[in-house]
């Protein structure tokens, strides 16, 4: 983990897609506050995580793309999810950012599909990178574990990658895909796959690699 701090202003913005002044995300952040920054962290991850549907384990057709969109729907791809949780995480003022792996999907000879998670700036720890995908698909275990990382899925196939910076916003091109995607069954057929943007808008944030234990 990295332990400079990130460029503040950056990393606690508002935008259209994390949306946290909106009242909805306010009322939940507001719900989910602990007695220290770190509970209040994890609290926003276990919400995440386990009560907004990964939209493929639960065969849903909506696509959602802006935090608040995300909240009201109740689903959201993993990408979705994470704009929703930097949402909560920023709605307390704790630094937070995007990061993005690129991985098979489907099969070893499947489509290539980005994959969005999170990092959140944790005094006294740095950087943790942490992903609320959900766990209802077998063989994921993703919990909120500062100081061991526990990702959903490991880098082990040929041109998957996983990328080392954290982006104080989502990318670009991944955002223009998902607010164009009319379903998940087209999803289905044509993941989403994209690239990511210039160097702008990001800090570069050394990590340590995911766990595949």
């Amino acid at each position: 983990m990295s332990e400079y701090p990130p460029p503040v202003a950056d990393f606690l913005m508002d935008t259209e897609v994390v949306d946290f002044h909106h009242p909805q995300i306010q009322s939940l952040a507001a719900s989910l506050s602990g007695r220290t920054p770190l509970l209040t962290a994890k609290n926003c991850f276990d919400w995440v995580r386990d009560h907004i549907e990964h939209s493929i384990d639960f065969h849903r057709e909506e696509v959602a793309c802006k935090a608040s969109d995300v909240l009201r729907i109740g689903t959201g791809l993993c990408t979705a999810k994470s704009h929703l949780l930097v949402a909560l995480w920023r709605a307390h003022q704790i630094p937070s950012g995007f990061c993005y792996q690129r991985l098979i999907f489907g099969g070893d000879h499947a489509s290539y599909c980005t994959h969005g998670f999170e990092a959140v700036w944790l005094e006294g720890l740095g950087w943790y990178r942490c992903d609320a995908r959900g766990n209802t698909k077998p063989g994921i275990h993703c919990e909120f574990t500062p100081g061991q990382e526990n990702l959903a899925y490991p880098i082990i196939r040929e041109g998957e990658r996983l990328f080392p910076d954290i982006w104080a916003l989502p990318w670009p091109e991944l955002v223009t895909a998902l607010e164009s995607l009319p379903d998940i069954s087209q999803y289905l057929r044509d993941p989403i796959d994209v690239h990511p943007p210039a160097a702008s808008g990001w800090v570069d944030a050394p990590a340590t690699p995911p766990n595949t234990a």
